[in-house]
């Protein structure tokens, strides 16, 4: 699927998948037909980066500050994520696809708890593509917890101050263990970072696009990945 040289190829890209909502309005749908569309542009998505050969795709899908969301949006979100989870799971694990999550899952109603644990020990040994789902995330929430983590280990002695490094923070982030982040898209024209992945995002490089969440597909991806294969990474070093 991919001519853009491996060399070229971001290994971990980032998603802040935003239009569901406007898609549906432009359709005289109601919102839940837009997180529906929403969950199938996840799948195409899913599919078209494991064929581009991403090692990892990070997809910011529940944000901390999403339960201020009408309760029966809320309700429609848990009830797509419960039958996305069921429907797919098999064909992740048949995929050699790796479930992450990032942030706090456990926030979730017991019986969703159950199924995301089920398929985060179901995938534990796929190695092809890691797909990370944001839920129940933010970033200020964890590097707040990551401070309080460092701050709880330099009053019991076991790190000094001035041993703290980069080095230390990222590796008690949520997205320990994953490849650096070296792209980060956004969909529906806006162009900020909504509290996802501040600290990762460093150097990472920002494509945004007006087209809708449920409009993306693998096409889309693709093109993203070959403006970013023309960009000229300098670190800050020049």
């Amino acid at each position: 699927m991919s001519d853009v040289p491996p060399s070229s190829i971001p290994r971990h890209v980032a998603i802040i998948m935003d239009g569901n909502g406007r898609w549906a309005k432009r359709r005289h749908l109601p919102r839940a037909a837009g997180h529906k569309a929403g969950v199938e542009a996840v799948r195409k998505t899913v599919r078209a980066a494991k064929e581009l050969g991403l090692e990892a795709l990070t997809l910011y899908a529940f944000s901390s500050e999403n339960w201020k969301r009408p309760e029966d949006e809320i309700s429609d979100l848990m009830g797509l994520m419960k039958r996305f989870i069921l429907s797919d799971l098999d064909k992740f694990a048949a995929e050699d696809v790796r479930l992450h999550i990032i942030g706090d899952y456990t926030a979730f109603k017991p019986d969703i708890v159950a199924l995301i644990d089920d398929a985060l020990a179901r995938t534990a040994g796929n190695k092809a593509t890691t797909l990370s789902v944001a839920l129940n995330y933010g970033s200020q929430d964890e590097l707040t917890r990551v401070t309080r983590g460092i701050a709880r280990d330099v009053a019991a002695g076991s790190i000094v101050p001035d041993a703290i490094t980069a080095d230390t923070i990222a590796a008690r982030l949520d997205t320990a263990g994953l490849p650096p982040l070296d792209l980060l898209i956004r969909t529906s024209g806006e162009q900020r970072l909504s509290n996802f992945l501040l600290w990762q995002c460093a150097y990472a490089e920002m494509y945004f696009t007006d087209l809708l969440w449920p409009d993306f597909d693998g096409g889309t991806l693709k093109a993203a990945l070959d403006w970013f294969a023309m960009r000229d990474r300098r670190y800050g070093g020049r």
